[in-house]
């Protein structure tokens, strides 16, 4: 992976990740992948609403059908999905940390039960960098714990420094694969068998240290001495409110390597998203659109739309007369409320696709206001119009990617 930083606007970045298998504009949203699909969505639909980069779940996929399947038969989760775009991976650490009573953590890593038959499965660090390897991601994340919400000062610390010593074995287990992988293309080649040996795949380190900013910023630093490929900020869009999300952003952003890739995980509503660009992050992931749509819950240029309301039963219009989606140009609100009302599989599908449609054209406008060195007005713009109002209750808040998006 090569970053390249092409503009700034204020804070807000401008850049390009390039890939063997793609290249991607950034700030960029990911849609989650949690088993290999985003749910109801083909990756030919992927494409046409604009997805550039999508996101696996390490955990799930390991658990089923397993990492070895997908390689061993597939090549990768790439070749098992029918993707040819970028696929960043988690590293399971949010998964095992939500099964809660579940698990037991150690300074080796996590045991836990199987949430799909109750098996005892041990993950640690290596293993989970083991495991992302097997998938042949493009982005591989380090092991972490997620620092609970709320914590004291004494917990959040000792999840931080728990998690940065985790970072450095998987450093440490990702160079020595890496360099396995090297010898045996090497070994390969002599042989005659083989060809040119794609990119290594590249490692994030992940920001901890709950809703402290003093902690987040020496996790930081230990991160950084450790070199990553790049940063990603973690453990938030855990239920705290919006103010804290942003103390920590703003304590945290500036110090953020300036020549990586900045990616917050987990966030989150479209409001979310213009303000953490306004503080320099460059990737984002989030079950939101994809869920909200199976539930109804549909954004649109005048805010969001509650599919579910009796008030569209009849209504011709499309969700977004503004929206250049298949969904908008081919389906009404009375039609989609009617699929709703009857739990036809098309709905998801055709909300999905509108959601997903209107996060990434989000990006875009995103990335045009950047390059027009007029970020600023935009944000301002947007957090005072309809579309970035802020959700209205906590719950609506705490974006969980356990579930199986």
């Amino acid at each position: 992976m090569k970053f390249e930083l092409l503009k700034q606007s204020g804070n807000a970045r401008r850049g390009r990740l390039r890939f063997d298998r793609g290249v991607v504009e950034t700030p960029i949203f990911m849609p989650v992948g949690t088993y290999g699909t985003v749910k109801s969505v083909t990756p030919e639909e992927l494409r046409e609403v604009g997805s550039q980069i999508i996101l696996g779940n390490t955990f799930h996929l390991m658990l089923r059908p397993g990492e070895n399947l997908i390689r061993d038969h597939f090549g990768s989760l790439h070749g098992f999905m029918h993707w040819n775009g970028p696929i960043l991976t988690d590293s399971g650490g949010f998964q095992v940390w939500s099964l809660s009573g579940l698990r037991k953590i150690t300074e080796e890593g996590v045991k836990f039960a199987s949430p799909i038959n109750g098996d005892r499965i041990f993950l640690s660090p290596e293993r989970s960098i083991e495991v992302q390897h097997a998938l042949g991601s493009d982005i591989i994340m380090q092991f972490d714990e997620c620092t609970p919400y709320p914590a004291t000062d004494k917990q959040a610390r000792k999840s931080m420094e728990l998690s940065a010593r985790w970072a450095a074995r998987c450093k440490t287990q990702h160079t020595q694969l890496c360099e396995d992988r090297s010898r045996r293309h090497a070994l390969a080649g002599s042989a005659g068998q083989s060809g040119a040996l794609p990119a290594p795949a590249s490692l994030f380190g992940i920001v901890q240290g709950g809703m402290h900013v003093e902690l987040r910023r020496e996790s930081l630093a230990q991160l950084r001495e450790i070199g990553f490929d790049g940063y990603a900020i973690g453990g938030l869009s855990v239920g705290e409110p919006e103010a804290e999300r942003i103390k920590v952003l703003d304590a945290v952003g500036p110090e953020l390597p300036p020549d990586r890739p900045h990616y917050l995980m987990g966030v989150g509503t479209p409001r979310d998203l213009v303000q953490a660009v306004a503080r320099g992050i460059d990737m984002f992931d989030c079950v939101m659109p994809t869920r909200n749509a199976r539930n109804g819950h549909l954004f649109t240029s005048m805010g969001v739309l509650k599919l579910r309301n009796a008030q569209y039963r009849d209504d011709p219009q499309p969700l977004d007369p503004n929206c250049s989606c298949y969904t908008c140009r081919h389906y009404s609100r009375a039609y989609l409320h009617h699929l709703d009302r009857c739990n036809e599989m098309l709905g998801p599908r055709l909300n999905t696709i509108h959601n997903l449609h209107y996060y990434l054209a989000l990006m875009q406008r995103i990335r045009t206001a950047i390059e027009d060195d007029r970020y600023e007005a935009f944000a301002s713009d947007f957090l005072a119009s309809p579309e970035g109002r802020p959700a209205r209750s906590k719950a609506a808040a705490v974006q969980s990617a356990s579930d199986g998006i």
